[in-house]
């Protein structure tokens, strides 16, 4: 049995559990343990795990792993790399303020935000959006994708696509329900038209500066906040004439600023939340 030390954060309300590998030598398998730890009743409750590793290159401070609750790596997490820099930071694994962060994305530059003295939360540069089909991916072969048809049961929607180093559904909806978001939003992940699954965003757009959100998140089910999804739907808006190219996100957990700049990066800033640190005593099956 392995006793792993974590500490658990959140990005508005984006939860993910922090386990520190640059001093560590724990040996665990990532995805087994994702799924026993994320579980909300039988492990320590979150949206995932993510591992702080030492960089593989020189060109970045260090490295980030995520894993979802099922197990499945994924690319990128926009409320999970603030919490990221604010741990480096806050555990004194550095003392700079504005790092370079490896992903499987590419490497991203998060800027601590400080108030009061204290560390409230971080703008990170997204990078620029990915817009074309095969990229996304997509099976829609059009650059950009918006504004296309989707059949889901005998329902029809019209969607527009954009990665943010992972794949993003973008619905806009007068209404966000649960019949919406938790019933059609499992299925659109799994839709054939989104050949590595998809997460989906249902926006309710308020006026030109902001826009309400639910997010179901591939490999998760519905999360409080999704940073790249948060981003990927500014990016929508914009591509389809509903806002300008900087607009507050409200998500269930809180609210993003999210700008779409002149040099066609996508800017995100938000909190970042300490909750608790803990052991987990892990067992492999």
């Amino acid at each position: 049995m392995e006793k792993l030390k974590f500490v658990k954060m959140h990005g508005t309300g984006n939860d993910y559990i922090y386990i520190d590998m640059t001093t560590n030598y724990y040996k665990f398998d990532p995805a087994d343990l994702s799924r026993k730890i994320s579980d909300r009743h039988f492990g320590v409750g979150s949206d995932g795990l993510i591992l702080v590793h030492d960089s593989k290159t020189d060109a970045a401070d260090f490295r980030m792993r995520i894993f979802n609750p099922d197990g499945s790596e994924a690319e990128m997490c926009g409320n999970g790399i603030r919490a990221f820099a604010k741990y480096l930071y806050e555990h004194r694994l550095t003392n700079k303020k504005t790092l370079r962060i490896e992903t499987p994305a590419g490497i991203k530059i998060v800027e601590l935000v400080f108030k009061g003295g204290s560390i409230w939360g971080a703008k990170v540069d997204m990078g620029e959006p990915i817009l074309e089909g095969s990229r996304i991916p997509v099976t829609v072969d059009k650059n950009p994708v918006v504004n296309e048809e989707l059949s889901v049961d005998s329902s029809s929607f019209k969607f527009t696509a954009v990665s943010m180093g992972n794949p993003h559904c973008i619905i806009f909806t007068d209404e966000l329900t649960d019949e919406l978001v938790k019933g059609i939003g499992s299925k659109i992940e799994t839709h054939s038209l989104f050949p590595k699954k998809i997460n989906v965003e249902f926006v309710k757009v308020l006026d030109s500066s902001h826009i309400e959100m639910r997010v179901w998140e591939r490999g998760t089910g519905e999360t409080m906040a999704c940073g790249t999804g948060a981003s990927a739907a500014a990016v929508a808006c914009s591509l389809n004439g509903k806002t300008g190219k900087r607009i507050h996100a409200k998500v269930l957990g809180g609210e993003l600023q999210i700008e779409w700049a002149a040099n066609n990066h996508v800017y995100m800033t938000g909190p970042a939340e300490e909750v608790f640190e803990g052991v987990y005593n892990y067992q492999a099956d």
